[in-house]
């Protein structure tokens, strides 16, 4: 992608222009359609009353410097991040409050205890893949949703990635509770790029001033990004920490907007080698939960970027070559959590129906009533839909985040009890096969 033209300078055109200034103060931070443009946008569109395109950015730009919040990280020159609220910020927060914050009720399939571990394992295993696969890992989702299931060692650093990103995603839930450390920070890292790096000492360790680390485009023709200089990681590491556990403000930044800000500001520090964006993806997901909003842990919102990667990219730079504006950024990733939790609730709704589906193909047999938890009602539901179809112990256990012996005894009651499967020796375990005539089977009940 290109970089985005960096806008005038809106201080000496509103100088030129003393009949502007007037104008100023009662002018907006949006266009008339509600939309927080950078000048690479803006520029291409008309201005109204009779303004250039310059005195209209110049009348916005001096707008939302008036509005803007600091906060205590900066770039490379010392100069601090800052943001504002427009209206889609706000409408976009509030939403948030109300559909995954902790102290609000959710679905009733996450909201069940019971079903919890089935629902956290498939994020887990969806941002595994998603994250990664941003990052250029090549395995498909099928091959790598397998190994995950099956327990596998990976095969390639594709798979590598894939499944060091579940093991951090797992570590992150683990230590939710616990504030940013730089040790915390390492140990996560060092997770992500386990068995990946060509120089395994740079696992869990910053960037040297010999390495030459920088963000380029798709081609690797052009660089869009020079970060920090290494010798200021450890300061700059400090002030994030900080910033994480709520320490370096005086003032009330709403917790989204600070994990969506430790998303941006590991993607500018750029402390390691490789692994930068999966771990700026997964500090964000520590945030969230970390402040109370638990339904994060159930989202991927690496699918949704992966969607639209150049519109990521861009939100960044729009950052950088506007002033430090961290707004483009939040009204970016806030949009990419909402489409995520929408995506979730669309899952939610559609396994609901597919268990209630399998219920109904029960209804008729009286002997089979009620007698099949969650779990088992979904492996019916599949085994009607793919005959032959081979069920595993530990498959079963991982798919739904339960021990051994739960998931056995789930495959050995529909085998041996309800004869709804049939179970087959293979070694020294045992195989459970949807049989062809399941739906008769159902029906003698």
């Amino acid at each position: 992608m290109k970089m985005p033209v960096n806008p005038p300078d809106f201080i000496n055109i509103i100088k030129e222009k003393h009949e502007l200034f007037k104008d100023a103060l009662n002018a907006s931070v949006t266009d008339e359609k509600g939309r927080y443009l950078h000048w690479d946008k803006l520029r291409h569109l008309k201005a109204p009353n009779g303004l250039t395109s310059e005195e209209w950015w110049a009348l916005i730009r001096f707008k939302r410097e008036s509005l803007f919040s600091e906060i205590s990280l900066y770039d490379k020159s010392g100069d601090p991040f800052k943001f504002c609220t427009p209206d889609i910020v706000s409408r976009d927060l509030h939403w948030l409050d109300m559909n995954a914050a902790g102290t609000i009720s959710a679905n009733q399939p996450v909201a069940n205890q019971g079903m919890q571990g089935t629902y956290l394992l498939k994020s887990l295993v969806e941002e595994a893949i998603n994250s990664s696969q941003l990052e250029g890992a090549s395995t498909t989702r099928h091959v790598a949703k397998e190994m995950l299931r099956q327990r596998r060692e990976p095969r390639d650093k594709s798979e590598q990635m894939i499944l060091n990103n579940f093991n951090a995603m797992q570590f992150i839930r683990d230590f939710k509770d616990d504030e940013l450390t730089p040790s915390f920070l390492f140990e996560l890292h060092k997770i992500l790029t386990e068995k990946t790096l060509d120089d395994p000492d740079k696992a869990g360790a910053f960037r040297s001033k010999t390495d030459n680390v920088y963000v380029a485009d798709r081609n690797g023709s052009d660089v869009l990004h020079l970060p920090p200089k290494a010798c200021e990681l450890e300061k700059r590491l400090d002030l994030l920490c900080d910033f994480a556990n709520r320490r370096s403000d005086n003032k009330f930044i709403h917790p989204v907007i600070r994990a969506i800000t430790l998303h941006f500001m590991m993607g500018y520090d750029h402390p390691f080698i490789d692994g930068n964006g999966r771990t700026a993806r997964a500090l964000f997901y520590w945030s969230m939960i970390n402040q109370g909003y638990w339904l994060a842990e159930f989202i991927s919102i690496s699918r949704i970027i992966k969607s639209a990667p150049t519109q990521y990219e861009r939100a960044f730079l729009y950052v950088e070559t506007d002033g430090n504006d961290l707004t483009y950024f939040i009204i970016h990733q806030l949009e990419v959590i909402r489409k995520a939790i929408e995506d979730l609730h669309l899952y939610l709704e559609k396994k609901t129906k597919d268990i209630e589906e399998a219920k109904e193909a029960l209804q008729k047999a009286d002997k089979l009533k009620d007698k099949l938890n969650f779990r088992q009602l979904a492996i019916l539901r599949h085994a009607l839909k793919h005959p032959r179809f081979i069920y595993k112990i530990n498959e079963h256990q991982n798919s739904h985040g339960i021990s051994y012996e739960t998931a056995r005894k789930d495959l050995l009651y529909m085998s041996d009890k309800l004869q709804l499967l049939s179970k087959v020796k293979e070694g020294r375990a045992f195989i459970f096969i949807s049989p062809s005539d399941l739906e008769e089977r159902i029906k003698r009940g």
